[in-house]
């Protein structure tokens, strides 16, 4: 019999489990225990990842397209980029054969080998960053409301993980901070992530986008306008670079969100009227370049 390599183990463990949301949850929750059951170090960094995975299941979105209420075959694709990735790491680093067989699966088997916050931020962005290029076509077949959250969703990834990699980027002059607040093994991480509070736990979503910004409590529109918009293209950019992904720069433009979005629909992503927004752009002006932000 030739020898099952890691790439192949892993395509396995997520073919079980491909409709059984609660399997996923249970398949994620074991890649961080490592190959032997036993990885002290790596199970920190499953916080922000489980609860975020919590939330696509309580909303619906992981179940069988098959199912009475079919979930998106989105979101599916992009959480199973993440679980192959995930667990071709395990295989690898318990002495399954094969060299990684994408420069995302790689990111993970350098976390799992130094488990940094800047190594997880590498591996996942990396993963959730190639399966949103992967599934493009899948995302333009979604509904309105659910292609301006996917983009929100992604903006607020990358955010995150400049708060670890590049703080004088994501929070100017507050940049000591900036780790701390990023930090996935710490709660402050899924705050920046927090969407239950703004998103009914249904799919599809039925109102507007406009509807659900409107929804959308007041610490959350700070983090989108107040932080992450005045620097969106300088996020992407080095976004693009860290990750080894420039079809990232694809989806921004100009300042505005354009991954499976229109840009002459562009004027959604204008800044709200308030009083705090203007503060925290003078208080925090973006830095000048991508390379300013170590």
């Amino acid at each position: 019999m030739p020898e099952v390599t890691a790439a192949t183990w892993a395509e396995q463990q997520v073919t079980k489990v491909r409709d059984d949301p609660a399997g996923r949850l249970a398949l994620m929750e074991r890649c961080y225990h490592g190959p032997f059951g036993h990885a002290p170090q790596h199970l920190p960094f499953r916080r922000a990842a489980m609860s975020f995975m919590r939330w696509q299941l309580r909303r619906g979105v992981l179940q069988p397209t098959s199912n009475g209420r079919p979930g998106s075959p989105w979101w599916r694709a992009v959480n199973e980029r993440i679980l192959r990735d995930g667990c071709e790491a395990v295989g690898l680093s318990g002495g399954l054969g094969g060299p990684a067989s994408s420069a995302t699966a790689a990111h993970w088997l350098s976390f799992a080998r130094r488990p940094t916050a800047q190594a997880w931020y590498r591996a996942h962005n990396g993963s959730v960053v190639a399966a949103y290029l992967e599934h493009r076509a899948l995302a333009e077949a979604e509904n309105e409301p659910e292609r301006f959250f996917m983009n929100v969703v992604l903006c607020r990834v990358l955010y995150t993980h400049a708060l670890v990699a590049a703080p004088r980027i994501s929070l100017s002059r507050l940049h000591p901070l900036a780790p701390l607040l990023g930090d996935p093994r710490l709660g402050m991480a899924g705050i920046f992530l927090q969407l239950s509070r703004v998103l009914p736990g249904e799919y599809p979503l039925r109102g507007s986008a406009r509807y659900y910004l409107g929804r959308e409590h007041g610490f959350g529109r700070l983090v989108d306008f107040g932080m992450i918009l005045p620097r969106l293209q300088q996020l992407y950019e080095w976004s693009a670079h860290e990750l080894e992904a420039p079809g990232l720069l694809d989806c921004v433009r100009d300042g505005a969100l354009v991954y499976a979005w229109p840009f002459e629909d562009r004027h959604v992503w204008q800044q709200p009227r308030s009083r705090v927004i203007p503060v925290i752009h003078r208080f925090l002006p973006p830095t000048g370049s991508v390379s300013s932000g170590g």
